[in-house]
């Protein structure tokens, strides 16, 4: 006989009541797991909701690590290479940093010192600019007077002298203060992702194990790739496009040529809509500064480039890092834009091209996530075909029931004659 163990049997269990079967069967229907499925998303969306509004509110600090770690993911292959030529590992990864902040420094300095240096000209022509469009506002049809043009210069001119101006002011004095913040601690969280940044992942990964370790390395792999060949691919493709169209504009003479095209080397970082910007901005300037026939000239210079840049280089030097269809980029950049201006717009479209890539990694080196495998063909033209060859068997299993009928009404017709 066992020692400290009962022998007794255990107690029968009491079946469920009624009131117990019937909570069970009111949420083991249809509509009862439909509910929970509506109770699950809601919850998931309230956590979403409640990440985006603490990002929002440390947004010094959320935005300054994510693009430390975009810019970390594209010096990655850099300071590995320095590494492996034997630099010591400090050396190397302060040579990188330094190197990100002279680009970054001198992109700067070119739109300050060239603005400052063309601004009074560029006034000029903005003064006479401005005298030809009410010379030409005369000639259209409707007619503007000078009361209402000069009204318009007043409203525009007591909104610079109000006090709501100056308090738009002192919002832009924060923000620089702000900047200045988010810029230090990018720079100093910078220096250790490039420095100890796989160190950094794999601490990050100790609660997970096995098959969860698995996952989550090939997870890190896929994103640091992702983000790397983004930013590197996306700068080359910027730096062809700054080039062209600021030799271009160059030499049609237009004024700031030299920042309007730093303007178009940061402005195609943000896809889709980022080239028409910078094109309407350096058209703008055209106008004031030469007239409508350069701008129209300026407007075709960026047409071209921007299809050459859409149609060559992009397929060449992205490849497959950034497969997103336009509508997702669309709605990534406005939701970026919303939550965290022009840098969320930047930084938007990378960070879905690395969730994507992230989802087509989660179950295997070339296994996507069960729920977005591709369980059938999803060729639009291969569905319509089948669809129009399932009609015309349907139509002619039709005919055939019919020619079936007939012939069996005659058959009968032809009995009851006999008959």
């Amino acid at each position: 006989m066992p020692f400290f163990r009962s022998s007794a049997a255990a107690p029968p269990t009491t079946p469920p009541t009624e009131s117990v079967t019937g909570v069970r069967a009111a949420w083991s229907d249809s509509l009862g797991r439909l509910a929970t499925r509506c109770l699950q998303l809601i919850i998931l969306i309230v956590i979403a909701a409640g990440i985006v509004y603490a990002g929002q509110v440390l947004g010094v600090v959320t935005i300054p690590v994510l693009l430390a770690l975009i810019i970390a993911s594209a010096m990655h292959p850099v300071v590995s290479w320095l590494r492996r030529h034997g630099f010591p590992s400090v050396f190397a990864t302060l040579t990188v940093l330094l190197g990100v902040l002279v680009v970054l420094g001198l992109l700067g300095y070119l739109i300050v010192v060239a603005v400052e240096n063309q601004w009074s000209s560029l006034q000029k022509s903005a003064v006479q600019g401005f005298e030809q469009l009410q010379d030409f506002s005369k000639s259209l049809p409707f007619a503007i007077s000078d009361k209402q043009v000069d009204d318009a210069v007043k409203t525009a001119t007591d909104f610079v002298t109000s006090a709501k101006f100056g308090s738009g002011a002192l919002a832009g004095a924060s923000a620089t203060a702000n900047f200045l913040t988010g810029l230090v601690l990018m720079i100093v969280v910078l220096f250790f992702f490039l420095k100890d940044g796989p160190r950094i992942w794999e601490f990050l990964l100790r609660p997970f194990t096995g098959a969860s370790y698995d996952r989550a390395r090939r997870v890190g792999d896929r994103v640091v790739s992702t983000l790397g060949g983004y930013v590197r691919g996306t700068a080359t493709v910027a730096a062809v496009d700054a080039i062209g169209i600021g030799v271009g504009i160059a030499i049609v003479g237009v004024p700031l040529a030299l920042p309007l095209a730093v303007i178009v080397f940061i402005t195609a970082f943000i896809p889709i809509v980022g080239a028409t910007a910078a094109g309407i901005l350096a058209a703008l300037v055209a106008l004031v500064a030469l007239g409508p026939v350069p701008a129209l000239i300026v407007v075709g210079i960026v047409v071209v480039v921007n299809q050459l840049e859409g149609n060559f280089l992009q397929p060449v030097l992205m490849g497959k890092t950034l497969r997103l269809h336009g509508l997702v980029i669309l709605v990534g950049l406005t939701a970026g834009t919303v939550l965290a201006g022009i840098t969320g717009a930047i930084i938007s479209v990378p960070l879905l091209a690395a969730a994507w890539g992230a989802i087509k990694v989660w179950d295997g080196p070339d296994l996507a996530a069960e729920p977005w495998r591709q369980k059938r063909s999803e060729d639009v033209e291969h569905h319509e075909r089948e669809n129009k060859r399932a009609k015309r068997r349907e139509k002619a299993q039709k005919a055939r029931d019919k020619r079936r009928e007939e012939q069996v009404k005659e058959r009968a017709k032809r009995v009851a004659q006999t008959d």
